[in-house]
Formats: structure tokens, C-alpha cells, sequence
């Protein structure tokens, strides 16, 4: 999967911001990074499905960030907290 931008809506950055502790950089890390995708559930529109992107921030910490995949291959960032265990057994086995 290839990630050409990321769209950010206010209310959602500043809800990760003050409910998960995660800033926008942290997020542009984990997609600039060696991230692993995983798909999540059929989104509302036709080819805009929601995924998962695990990755690592330069700082060392672990994030799972919720996507929806838009057609011109850009992001719609949704959600974005710490990887819970099994997340992170995930992610290391890539």
C-alpha cells in the first residue's frame, strides 16, 4: 500500500492529542517509517476502506494508526493510540 498524503481534520487531532498523547509528527513518522497495514473494515464508500498502519516513531514508541484509504491514495487519519501486546508481537514478526 502507498500512502501519498494524509488528511487531518481538526477534531481528530486534537483528540489524539489530548485523549492518547499522540502528535501529528508521531503519526507522519509511523507512515514515513517501515509501517505494516492491515485491513480493518469495509468503509461507507465503494473503495474507501478503513486500515490499520503499525509502526515505530523515531522516539522508539509503538503506534497504531486507523486510516480510511482514500482513492487518490491519500489518508484520512481516525484514531491513532499506543499497540497493545498482541499488536506488537504483530508487528514484530514482519
Amino acid at each position: 500500500m502507498r500512502i501519498t498524503g494524509l488528511i487531518w481534520l481538526e477534531e481528530i487531532a486534537d483528540k489524539l492529542a489530548w485523549k492518547h498523547g499522540v502528535m501529528q509528527n508521531e503519526v507522519r513518522e509511523v507512515f514515513a517509517g517501515s509501517s505494516r497495514f492491515r485491513f480493518v473494515e469495509r468503509g461507507n464508500q465503494p473503495g474507501e476502506d478503513m486500515y490499520a498502519a503499525l509502526g515505530r516513531t523515531h522516539a522508539g514508541r509503538f503506534l497504531v494508526v486507523f486510516f480510511i484509504f482514500k482513492k487518490d491514495g491519500s489518508a484520512l487519519i481516525i484514531s491513532g493510540r499506543d499497540m497493545n501486546d498482541k499488536e506488537r508481537k504483530r508487528y514484530a514478526k514482519k
